[in-house]
């Protein structure tokens, strides 16, 4: 094996072929899901009407994360891929059309209203009308996702919100510090867990601690979510332990609401008060949940605590607390020394305890798993502006490119494939060789790939129905 059985020919092959051809199956879902005329009554950016319009500008931008770019400048990768230009319509914009449309997006107005940090150290920047309207796109494409769904006979009736916020390292000038000591935006997101769509996230400085008003992320979930859902859930860390949040959450008029109340569970922060009352808990009403691999016991017990602050006497109901205890087998102790550690979750929820803190358990599945996707499976990690609004329409557009993905992979791919991560979802639906021909008058793709990867995409075909020019209605032929 000291050889190898070919020499490598610089001559470019003058067809329309693509190692990306799977990437077109993005596209059709971008447009299946009427996203393109979604954005065209929401989006009214651009002044000139010459040129790419924003549907397109804004499907190349989502595909262009897809594939694994991580920059507008990465577009340059498959701009002169005639295989996708002939599947698109268009030929992709340059990098400079990417950043100029990425630029309508800035309102320094807005950037303004920020005070001295003399006067108040956080402030959390409101949102463009730009940025408002890309949400209004983002929430027709999980309406339309959610719709797709109880088409295919998987109806989503219950949905739990998982909400936490996560840091985006940056070196930019306009980034701020944050608690981890470097520099960078500190964005807040929501995920709909059984769908794994997200359903809101609110774009924040670095210095703008989680646990800052929390319920403007939360409402905006709620409120994106389809009329078909039945019961309502929200899982939070201690971030979300904010009374204006859990006053929301708990308050008689959720009742009313399409989906009815809302039942939570919330990583409570270890006051002294209450850290003193789970203290006072007898040996005996500890509950194990499980062991762990080291012999650390997980055990509940409930936990008689009023929190001193007035919002709470005023406002709520009295709320359950169900304090969690890690206990160390014999001889073995915690970093600190000691050889039991102590939390408390408070809810509204009636549940039995061990399944309420095995419930609330998973949050950790969900949306941490959607904060790495999004920086390190898609372009969120690398934010490409020193304008605040202009990386926040960034991080919307890598959430839209997220949903895509987990709309194919929950509708269209085999129950093992569909826990696919982004590198592997691009190695199924990606990054498949393909050419463009023309065959009496119609335009077809053929893939270079095996008969299991050619039924995928089929699939996606026939799930995400989306007519086509010069076409028969013949069904799609399956592979083999």
């Amino acid at each position: 094996m000291h050889k190898t059985p070919f020499i490598l020919d610089g001559r470019p092959l003058p067809e329309a072929s693509s190692p990306h051809a799977g990437a077109l199956a993005t596209s059709r879902v971008f447009r299946a899901l009427g996203l393109p005329s979604q954005i065209e009554l929401s989006l009214n950016l651009r002044k000139r009407r010459r040129g790419f319009t924003e549907a397109q500008l804004i499907e190349s931008i989502v595909l262009l994360q897809t594939i694994g770019g991580e920059c507008p400048e990465d577009i340059n990768l498959f701009r002169g891929d005639l295989c996708l230009q002939r599947g698109l319509g268009y030929e992709p914009p340059k990098p400079t059309a990417v950043r100029e449309f990425l630029d309508l997006f800035h309102d320094p107005e807005l950037e303004q209203q920020r005070p001295p940090r003399a006067e108040q150290l956080s402030f959390i920047v409101p949102s463009s009308n730009a940025l408002e309207a890309l949400r209004e796109v983002q929430n027709g494409a999980v309406a339309n996702i959610s719709e797709l769904y109880g088409t295919h006979g998987q109806q989503q009736r219950i949905a739990t919100i998982d909400q936490d916020a996560t840091i985006i390292e940056s070196h930019k000038r306009s980034a701020l510090p944050h608690y981890q000591g470097g520099r960078g935006y500190q964005p807040m997101l929501a995920v709909w867990a059984e769908a794994d769509l997200v359903v809101a996230d609110e774009f924040r400085d670095g210095n703008v601690p989680a646990r800052q008003d929390p319920l403007t992320c939360c409402r905006n979930a709620f409120a994106a979510l389809p009329s078909t859902v039945e019961e309502r859930y929200f899982r939070g860390d201690s971030a979300c332990y904010e009374w204006h949040l859990m006053r929301w959450l708990a308050s008689d008029q959720r009742q009313k609401e399409a989906g009815g109340r809302i039942g939570f569970a919330i990583s409570a922060a270890m006051s002294r008060e209450l850290a003193e009352a789970v203290a006072k808990v007898n040996e005996q009403e500890w509950q194990t949940i499980d062991t762990e691999a080291d012999g650390t016991k997980r055990q509940w017990a409930e936990v008689d605590f009023v929190p001193g602050e007035r919002s709470e006497h005023k406002y709520s109901k009295p709320l359950r607390y169900v304090g969690v205890r890690l206990l160390k087998q014999q001889g073995s102790l915690f970093a600190d020394g000691s050889d039991r550690m102590h939390f408390a979750v408070v809810t509204n929820l009636d549940w039995d305890g061990k399944q309420l803190v095995q419930w609330h358990r998973q949050k950790a599945g969900t949306i941490e798993h959607v904060h790495d996707e999004l920086k390190n499976g898609l372009a969120a990690g690398h934010m490409p502006s020193q304008h605040f609004a202009v990386n926040a329409a960034w991080l919307k557009l890598s959430i839209l490119a997220y949903n895509i993905a987990s709309a194919i992979k929950g509708l269209c791919f085999a129950p093992q494939e569909r826990t696919a991560r982004m590198k592997r979802y691009r190695l199924l639906a990606v990054h498949i060789a393909g050419r463009m021909n023309r065959n009496n008058c119609v335009l077809g793709l053929r893939l270079c790939a095996d008969a299991d990867t050619i039924e995928r995409l089929q699939m996606i075909w026939r799930v995400f129905d989306l007519p086509t020019q010069a076409t028969s209605a013949k069904p799609l032929p399956r592979a083999g």
